[in-house]
């Protein structure tokens, strides 16, 4: 049985099975009803006679490696109009509404059926897909088209199906690509030993994204009154592993250091969780109204937004995710010149693998470590600077890949 053939049978397989879990899982009814809506909200929003750019990313961490790149098209070709496809609800319900582009919408799933009509509605000059989107029906179609295609930040590893003796849908899927920009040299000969050469090593777009943040005002008024001028540790994205490390730091510190957590699941009831686990004075983000911040110890930020801007206080942050569920953006607080502090399981992740080798990032495995840790950081002021400095050094000298990738991809505009 060709192996086309069999994708398209799991395909259908899939979509079918997840129309039975929508039942059950709040997410995947999302996942679901959302792409219900997209052929409709294509033809309402689509302008019929203007040229289309179309970017594909996966969700809210490709977004954000993505969003450089519209935001230059968005400037350089105003007669053109940027449509943006999310596969994941995570990215797409909080995106929905960016300027970045005038249409945003779930991708349809990847049937032969739902790729011929999508692409037969948009008609896209150019396409865009983001890190990891390998999607065999479009990429096909795009290639049959003749519509220039391109995958950027993109990261490949020897792990990966297309580098296996039984990959070659896979890899023939990328021979679809127009041209790859890689993040590194090591994907660039990945791909170079199975017969590509339309290969650039870009960079990670996500580091201009970042880079960004410095121009911006990045001022909290809550966080001048916690922090009244003392040492704070920021915790950002932690999961129960993170919090537990945290709290049995926090209960036994004896120096004045401030605390903030920005737990990555914010319900009423976890957050409560880590207030009754503290025995320190603890304020909520959310009940800091006719409060005096500065006599807490420690604040929770129970909202989603600001935390980069919170980074902004910190001497030390700590970024969770790296004991279980995948390691959280170390770029945001890095771009401050602040010495990072994160769990075991960083690799596969290249700013924190290059970041760990230079120094700046600290990767942490339990209670002792991060104890000790924070003590020679707290009690050497010196170290922690140099190890910021490693820090920011390294996105000021990365920066640039967006500019790199539009200068190519403008040839074919």
């Amino acid at each position: 049985m060709p192996l086309r053939f069999l994708y398209n049978i799991l395909v259908n397989l899939a979509w079918t099975g997840l129309h039975m879990l929508a039942f059950f899982q709040p997410k995947i009814k999302l996942f679901v009803s959302g792409r219900k809506k997209t052929f409709s909200l294509l033809q309402e929003k689509l302008s019929l006679n203007t040229k289309t750019i179309w970017m594909h990313v996966a969700s809210l961490g490709e977004f954000e490696q993505g969003l450089p790149i519209l935001e230059r098209l968005r400037s350089q070709y105003p007669n053109h109009q940027i449509v943006l496809t999310f596969f994941s609800p995570s990215g797409y319900e909080v995106k929905k509404n960016t300027p970045a582009a005038d249409v945003v919408a779930y991708l349809p799933m990847d049937t032969l059926s739902n790729v011929t009509r999508f692409l037969d509605l948009i008609k896209p000059e150019l396409v865009i897909f983001v890190k990891y989107e390998i999607w065999p029906n479009y990429l096909a179609q795009l290639k049959k088209r003749g519509i220039p295609t391109f995958l950027v930040s993109a990261i490949f590893s020897k792990r990966q199906v297309y580098f296996k003796f039984y990959g070659g849908f896979m890899r023939n899927s990328l021979r679809t690509f127009s041209h790859f920009f890689v993040q590194d040299q090591n994907s660039k000969d990945l791909l170079q030993s199975i017969g590509f050469e339309n290969v650039t090593v870009g960079g990670d777009t996500r580091l201009d994204r970042v880079s960004e943040i410095l121009k911006g005002d990045n001022r909290l008024e809550f966080m001048e009154h916690f922090k009244n001028g003392q040492f704070c540790l920021v915790a950002g994205s932690t999961w129960p592993e993170d919090e537990e490390i945290l709290i049995n730091y926090i209960n036994s510190v004896q120096e004045a250091i401030k605390f903030v957590i920005a737990p990555h699941e914010i319900r009423p009831a976890h957050v409560e969780k880590i207030t009754s686990a503290l025995q320190k004075k603890v304020v909520r983000y959310s009940d800091r109204e006719d409060k005096n911040l500065k006599d807490f110890d420690v604040l929770i930020i129970d909202t989603i937004g600001i935390l980069t801007k919170v980074y902004s206080y910190a001497d030390v942050a700590y970024v969770g995710g790296g004991f279980a569920t995948g390691l959280h953006n170390t770029m945001e607080p890095a771009v401050f010149g602040i010495p990072i502090l994160i769990g075991p399981q960083y690799h596969g992740f290249k700013e924190a693998e290059d970041l760990v080798a230079k120094g700046g990032i600290v990767p942490i495995s339990n209670n002792i470590a991060f104890n000790e840790l924070m003590h020679l950081l707290v009690g050497n002021p010196a170290i922690a600077k140099e190890k910021g400095a490693i820090n920011s050094n390294y996105i000021i000298s990365n920066v640039g890949a967006a500019d790199r990738i539009l200068d190519h991809i403008s040839e074919f505009l």
